[in-house]
């Protein structure tokens, strides 16, 4: 029974995801005029994200060594990502083209950052300090809507429709079922890996911020409210820190 109500929470905090799509997706022809903002919402989002929902939790849970082992292994992971998309014909949420390599790589990038989320909730609603399970997946749950408008706003971007975008969105916390489940029946094997899984998710997704989302702003016009936009999400990530913060 414990296990069939976990799998049900976590599938709700993907499904959470999913939720921060609809807003971008409602844009309609708004959208081209709020670009820029919406770029730099997304790289305050996820820069913040990285920081303070990954790098901190990872040093809490294990050695500095650990978490800068898995960030050098999630920056290889997206430049190996990137270089092998560059190659291909990629398509992504209907979309083709350049567009479609920056939606599927923020994708990619998500995808793997909700496997060490799925760990925590596991590991959480494995412990036997009270309440702590129920905590976690709330607080992941919220933390994941606004992850869901980061990925909704490339996609917008490169053309791909509203039930792409919403499907994106919820696929890219697919593994967080996957990840509790597994940390809550091996809780103190999984419990190992966390810092270095945190710090791999980390550096996938500020390496993705560096090489691919601030050149993207800086070489459009707009830039002024690229940084209004960037403040507003590195703020609204830390507002969230500071609510569910333990």
């Amino acid at each position: 029974m414990d296990i069939l109500v976990l799998l049900a929470a976590a599938t709700g905090t993907a499904f959470a995801t999913g939720l921060g799509a609809i807003p971008v997706s409602r844009l309609g022809d708004r959208a081209e005029s709020l670009r820029p903002a919406l770029w730099g919402l997304t790289i305050g989002l996820m820069t913040v994200a990285s920081i303070v929902g990954l790098l901190v939790p990872g040093l809490r849970e294990g050695s500095p060594a650990s978490v800068l082992a898995g960030g050098g292994c999630g920056v290889l992971f997206l430049l190996a990502s990137r270089q092998f998309m560059a190659h291909r014909h990629v398509v992504f949420g209907g979309a083709t083209g350049e567009g479609a390599q920056r939606s599927a790589l923020v994708f990619l990038v998500l995808l793997v950052h909700s496997l060490p989320e799925g760990f925590a909730v596991g590991t959480a609603y494995a412990s036997e300090t009270e309440s702590l399970g129920l905590y976690v997946i709330l607080a992941i749950a919220l933390q994941n809507i606004p992850e869901g408008t980061s990925v909704a706003i490339p996609m917008e971007a490169a053309g791909s429709s509203r039930n792409s975008q919403f499907w994106a969105a919820v696929g890219t916390s697919a593994p967080q079922p996957v990840g509790a489940l597994l940390a809550y029946l091996l809780v103190s094997e999984i419990t190992d890996l966390l810092p270095f899984s945190f710090g791999f998710a980390a550096g996938a997704m500020l390496s993705l911020v560096v090489v691919e989302l601030v050149p993207q702003v800086l070489r459009a016009p707009g830039r002024l409210r690229a940084v209004e936009g960037a403040a507003a999400g590195g703020l609204l990530m830390l507002a969230l820190a500071a609510l569910l913060g333990p």
